[in-house]
């Protein structure tokens, strides 16, 4: 049994009896326990145990929190759902973890102006389903979608499946109501109006990875349905054949909704959690889909699957809506889950290269795999490069863990040598911190850092994320912040 917590001392006491006088106690989290449950996001082997959690319920608790912080310049992280893959959500061990996953109403639809109004806290999935019988669907459509929260979609800019033709959160967001860290609120971009004059401030805060403040409200752009979609499964022998059918379909000009690719590895793993009945023995399969006229849909669909045969498909399915279709997306859907049937552990991440260089760049990391002995399974988004290779260990085996995050590391500094990217989807967080001075010059740190500096002066808004070397605005180049985190059992700090 759990005795009293001990009273809380300096800037974070401060701002935690302000805190309490203005929040209902429900709201407010004091007791360790209670607190451990938000230690770390989706990426488990990073955690801190955060100061306070404020459960919000309005912009208005978002919005007391952030002030109470500002006042006594205690630093603040925002949490939605707690999915995100790169410590995005880490929380500081002296500051504030403002949770908005109980904001979860959806405020309006406009299905004239194609657009609603949606709180952080409402998930992906749940949109869709709100304007679904208006013809109408969100498009963005990560593989957490289920569970995934709008907010969290911003902050890390996230895509899905269907990103290659629909682009990413970015590309569906009209507007925003925003808490900055001084604790007033904001709206930026348009609300209703598909545009708004002067700096694009919406296009900044998206994808801002929670340095900027935290969205309250969400202006959403609909996309309405489309009349037909076809869905088309090949397998192939390896992920070559496969990756060479890829770029032979962007070659000829098509424009799938979605093009995904799994290896072995991880076809293995979807079968053994939701027997998904992808072609026996393949190395790989792809699944591309169209949508669109039904006309249109019709001969690409016909066309592709031309292509997927002359360039080694072993086996092609195809399916329209309905059942079969969901069938067909099973196993894709629930691969990153499903890894746990074939190991106790896995790291993903989230590297970008050019379409073209994808046959080389999975060549790349199966040579590192054989390498270091350590397995990793493949699942991705082939339509826009956005690779996820998982690399699968046993944390109770000494030294493995430490090996998969040195291949990890390895994997994304290949995805930089042929042109690639830190990241497509889930953000730099504090697991990719290292390698930003490898994609990015001192002189362009600096500059995103005026950017951030703009917004948050005080280096409040989850500060030691996203920038290698954080530091207070106006500081001298190199003082690091201190952040302490527990990585795998061992204190860091940054």
């Amino acid at each position: 049994m759990s005795g009293p917590e001990p009273p809380r001392r300096g800037a974070l006491g401060l701002a935690t009896e302000r805190i309490r006088g203005l929040l209902p106690p429900a709201a407010v989290l004091l007791e360790r326990a209670e607190r451990s449950t938000y230690q770390s996001d989706g990426l488990t082997n990073y955690h801190v145990l955060p100061g306070l959690v404020v459960l919000a319920r309005s912009t208005g608790d978002i919005a007391t929190a952030v002030r109470a912080c500002a006042e006594f310049g205690v630093p603040f992280v925002a949490r939605g759902s707690g999915t995100g893959l790169s410590g995005g959500a880490l929380p500081d061990a002296d500051g504030v973890l403002i949770v908005t996953a109980k904001m979860r109403t959806i405020e309006e639809i406009d299905a004239v102006n194609e657009r609603a109004v949606v709180e952080p806290g409402v998930a992906n999935l749940a949109v869709s389903d709100a304007v679904g019988g208006l013809g109408y669907f969100f498009a963005p459509d990560p593989s957490s979608q289920q569970v995934c929260s709008i907010g969290g979609n911003v902050a890390e800019n996230s895509g899905g499946a269907h990103c290659c033709k629909y682009g990413f959160t970015t590309n569906h967001v009209t507007g925003l109501e925003i808490v900055a860290p001084d604790g007033e609120t904001y709206r930026l971009g348009g609300w209703m109006a598909a545009e708004a004059p002067g700096y694009d401030l919406v296009g900044s805060f998206v994808g801002s990875e929670g340095t900027l403040g935290i969205a309250s409200k969400v202006a959403l752009r609909l996309t309405r349905r489309p009349d037909a979609i076809r869905t088309v499964l090949a397998g192939f022998l390896s992920t070559d054949d496969a990756g060479t059918a890829v770029s032979a379909i962007v070659a000829a000009g098509f424009e799938p909704a979605a093009i995904e690719m799994m290896d072995a590895l991880a076809i293995e793993a979807a079968e053994s959690a939701v027997h998904c009945g992808y072609p026996e023995g393949a190395g790989a399969v792809l699944i591309v889909e169209f949508d669109g006229p039904d006309g249109e849909v019709a001969v690409s669909a016909a066309a592709v699957e031309q292509i997927l045969v002359d360039h080694g498909a072993t086996e092609i399915r195809t399916a329209a809506e309905g059942p079969e279709r969901v069938r067909l997306w099973r196993g894709r859907k629930s691969a990153f889950a499903a890894m746990g049937r074939i190991s106790p552990d896995y790291i993903v991440q989230d590297g970008v290269v050019p379409r073209s260089a994808l046959g080389e760049v999975l060549a790349a990391i199966s040579e590192l795999s054989v390498e270091t002995g350590i397995r990793v399974a493949n699942v991705f988004h082939a339509g826009d490069g956005n690779l996820h290779p998982l690399v699968l260990f046993d944390a109770t085996v000494p030294g493995e863990q430490e090996r998969a995050e040195a291949l990890s590391e390895r994997i994304l500094t290949t995805c930089l040598d042929y042109g690639g990217s830190l990241t497509g989807e889930h953000g730099i967080g504090v697991d990719k911190v290292g390698h930003m001075i490898e994609m990015f010059s001192v002189d362009d740190l600096d500059t995103m850092q005026m950017l951030r500096c703009a917004f948050d002066p005080a280096g409040i808004a989850n500060p030691g994320k996203v920038f290698p070397t954080p530091r207070l605005c106006g500081e001298t180049p190199g003082r690091r912040h201190a952040h302490r985190i527990e990585r795998a059992g061992i204190a860091e700090v940054f």
